[in-house]
């Protein structure tokens, strides 16, 4: 893989807000406290992302970043391409603390790519919703390509399985923009399902369906590279995409795949065996409590049922 040059000299070149700064060079020139960055960021405004996460792992390293790509993945979600460093390394589903030049808040995005992109290529990607929060809104109005950040990986959600791992069918379950990080781990368990062609019998035993829903189909992210795997897979990868505001009529490429209205509880009963199901939720809170309890009550371990929330 290589190495952009930009990402060897981020010391001499690249300027953040101060907190993230001093971090950044402490990154690049010795060992620093993530308690002291904390504390330096005393304003309660400033710390929405950091805050809520505060009790989740984190990377000590914090990493730089250029934007090589930018796409208009819906008329309100951008996908940004980002070249890293060689050390950057995430697991599917996990986000990053996004620092940028001259904007004091930092933001919390899920990767939307897998960790097989990053090895083949050096790159992940984000897909960020327009809202007024400043990183938010500096990403779909002032990001270019050629923009440099640096983004520091967290999160306790994600799937990172072994080949010696028990069989396991995984349930992901999304609501809008909650799609990013369970499309980032359907994305890994395709690359694993490829790997199990050329794996000489070491194969990991993986099962998916995914239920997704969106306002319409415009807003149903990624929807043909999804039913593009479960047509590569059709015994391994299913899925069901829900609109829940939609009158016109669906287009023939996702129809089939296409329901209107919410997901129903007993959508999600076929999927639940409390012996080999694990499920991964993520979308709005309210979506995730009563979700969670749907599936207690159909007979899944609470340990069974990870889930990530945003706001």
């Amino acid at each position: 893989m290589s190495t952009p040059c930009f990402l060897s000299s981020a010391a001499r070149s690249f300027s953040l807000p101060c907190p993230a700064a001093r971090l950044l060079r402490c990154r690049l020139l010795g060992p620093c406290s993530v308690t002291s960055f904390r504390r330096n960021m005393s304003s309660k405004s400033q710390m929405d992302h950091l805050e809520r996460t505060a009790s989740n792992y984190r990377q000590n390293a914090l990493y730089p970043a250029q934007v090589c790509g930018i796409i208009n993945e819906s008329e309100t979600v951008k996908r940004l391409r980002l070249a890293v460093h060689p050390d950057f390394s995430f697991k599917a589903g996990q986000w990053v603390d996004f620092f940028i030049p001259g904007v004091e808040k930092v933001g919390g995005f899920s990767m939307c790519s897998s960790p097989g992109l990053l090895q083949r290529e050096g790159i992940v990607e984000l897909a960020v919703k327009y809202t007024k929060h400043p990183p938010a809104h500096w990403i779909h109005t002032m990001c270019t390509v050629g923009s440099r950040v640096a983004m520091r990986v967290g999160g306790d959600f994600f799937f990172n399985p072994t080949p010696s791992d028990p069989s396991v069918h995984l349930l992901l379950v999304a609501g809008g923009v909650g799609i990013n990080p369970l499309y980032s781990i359907l994305l890994h368990s395709t690359d694993l399902l490829r790997l199990n062609r050329t794996s000489g019998g070491r194969d990991y035993n993986i099962s998916a369906h995914l239920c997704y829903s969106a306002k319409n189909t415009q807003e149903l992210l990624f929807k043909s590279s999804i039913i593009e795997a479960c047509r590569e897979f059709p015994d391994k990868l299913s899925c069901d995409l829900y609109v829940t505001q939609q009158s016109i009529d669906v287009d023939s490429h996702p129809q089939p795949f296409i329901n209107h209205g919410r997901i129903a509880d007993e959508d999600l009963r076929a999927h639940v065996d409390p012996q080999r199901t694990l499920c991964f939720l993520c979308g709005p809170p309210p979506m995730i409590e009563a979700l969670s309890k749907t599936l207690m009550d159909f007979g899944l371990p609470k340990d069974r049922i990870l889930f990530e929330k945003w706001w």
